[in-house]
């Protein structure tokens, strides 16, 4: 399944990394950037992780909030978290609920080996919750940027 523009926020409930809820609905009233991501502690969902901390503060000024997910235990957020000194916030989607609901559960292909992972992915909401914007098969590589602009282009 995939979410198609103009779609609301799944109602969906992840792990923070200190075993509390956050449901995806409360983040309803601002601009909100959820992105998924495959795993903690690889090269590419570090660096990743490291520029949206870099620009938490540029997308709190846009008045957006962030919210990465990865299968990974709500523990290992947060040694990934104290590891890279990471501000952008992590929880836990161990059960793929958020992954069905978002489309994010593919099957992917490596040395002609196949296996179902994360494709990362990033999507932005409004502050009524309507999808503005996915981001899909995502390159880190200028990722924050690009997404920041879309961010700052709601509020014109």
């Amino acid at each position: 399944m995939a979410l198609d523009p103009g779609a609301q926020i799944p109602d969906v409930t992840l792990t923070m990394p200190d075993g509390g809820p956050v449901r995806l609905r409360n983040f309803v009233g601002a601009p909100f950037v959820l992105y998924f991501y495959p795993k903690d502690d690889t090269s590419g969902c570090t660096r990743e992780a490291q520029e949206f901390s870099a620009r938490l503060d540029a997308f709190k000024e846009a008045g957006a909030v962030l919210l990465g997910v990865s299968k990974d235990k709500p523990a290992k957020h947060q040694k990934f978290i104290e590891k890279y000194d990471l501000a952008v916030p992590l929880a836990s989607d161990e059960e793929g609920v958020a992954l069905a609901a978002f489309g994010t559960w593919v099957e992917k292909s490596m040395y002609g080996r196949t296996y179902m992972g994360i494709d990362r992915s990033t999507f932005l909401f409004d502050a009524d919750g309507k999808l503005v914007r996915a981001w899909r098969k995502v390159r880190v590589p200028g990722h924050v940027e690009e997404v920041l602009e879309a961010v700052r282009a709601l509020a014109r």
